[in-house]
């Protein structure tokens, strides 16, 4: 296929660059413009970033000139790494000028037109997309970083089993405040007990994510959900423990089987950036840990450990998904991926 032209908005913070070391050598997609903040308007994209990523910097793209965030760059589609303070009103009227918009921003993902996307768990609420009002162009969600890992580890159980509640608790790396993030002194021998809005999006986004899409519209799930949230000193890397209660009771060897049979639209259309299993469980005693696991199939898989009976619910898990790659710039760019492998949307 021609590779489709792309921008990207909010190029020089840790997602955007993320974006960047992901999307240089895609097999589909091609890196056209660069846009950031005003400060850093006209610099080339070397001069401005304090490049984070493992893996160099592409000279071509450090060449690159940074413009403004406004609906004029040469370019198809948008990848967006904004904040949520600015990404709301840029995105829209990106989407209004006829650009596809892929947002890792929370702006949009509650909005009844907008597909809050994980492929291998909702794939067939792009049908949203074919009643969007945002103008010519489309604006398609990414869910927030921790509910990414836990649909993915829920969704097999929730269509085998069912489900009637959840508890879960996270322990999330610094990388998800951005950067510079959390001040070292807060956060170095120590565990902060909140992020906020956090608790509020894990107790939403996943009843959109597991709805069914029906005429038109997502009827939402109706378990039930509390979260609590911690930021603790890990680079990369959101934990979860998590107790669920199902509607039909199975002896554990049988959620074990669930996950590790799991499959969905993305490895079927064995898309570029796909995990080859979305779901990886381990037998070890001490697994999932996020220095050992988190870059497993390439960053883009849930790990799972720990399965064991629990006193309240029926049983208890700890998961563990990489933040910034499946939870931010890989889930997003997965999104694209499907959409250009489908292709039935309205989109080019």
């Amino acid at each position: 296929m021609k590779k489709i032209p792309v921008g990207i908005l909010g190029a020089t913070g840790s997602v955007g660059q993320r974006f960047i070391e992901l999307i240089a050598n895609h097999p589909w997609f091609e890196i056209t413009a660069l846009a950031a903040s005003d400060r850093s308007t006209g610099k080339s994209y070397r001069e401005a970033v304090n490049w984070l990523m493992p893996t160099p910097l592409p000279p071509a793209i450090g060449r690159m000139q940074l413009q403004p965030c406004v609906a004029n760059l040469p370019c198809a589609w948008v990848f967006s790494a904004l904040d949520s303070s600015v990404a709301g009103a840029i995105e829209g009227d990106f989407a209004k000028a006829g650009y596809i918009v892929h947002s890792n921003a929370s702006s949009h993902r509650m909005h009844p037109e907008v597909p809050l996307l994980v492929p291998e768990v909702n794939g067939e609420h792009l049908e949203l997309l074919k009643r969007q009002s945002f103008g010519k162009g489309k604006i398609i969600a990414n869910p927030n970083c921790s509910v990414i890992g836990l649909v993915l580890a829920l969704k097999p159980l929730l269509d085998a089993f069912g489900i009637e509640a959840i508890n879960v608790v996270t322990m999330q790396a610094i990388s998800g405040a951005g950067y510079p993030g959390v001040a070292s002194l807060d956060i170095i021998d120590n565990v902060i007990p909140l992020i906020k809005g956090e608790e509020e999006k894990i107790e939403s986004e996943p009843y959109k994510i597991l709805g069914r899409y029906v005429s038109g519209r997502i009827e939402p799930s109706t378990f039930k959900i509390s979260a609590q949230c911690n930021r603790v000193p890990v680079n990369d890397g959101h934990m979860e423990c998590v107790s669920v209660k199902l509607r039909n009771k199975a002896p554990a060897k049988d959620l074990i089987a669930a996950w590790r049979n799991f499959s969905s639209i993305p490895q079927h259309l064995n898309l570029p950036t796909a995990p080859l299993h979305p779901s990886h469980y381990h037998e070890e005693d001490n697994f999932p840990q996020p220095k050992l696991h988190r870059q497993l199939d390439k960053g883009m898989a849930v790990s799972i450990g720990r399965l064991r009976e629990c006193a309240l619910f029926d049983y208890k898990f700890t998961i563990l998904s990489h933040n910034t790659i499946r939870g931010a710039a890989g889930g997003a760019l997965l999104n694209a991926e499907l959409m250009a492998r489908q292709g039935d949307y309205g989109c080019h």
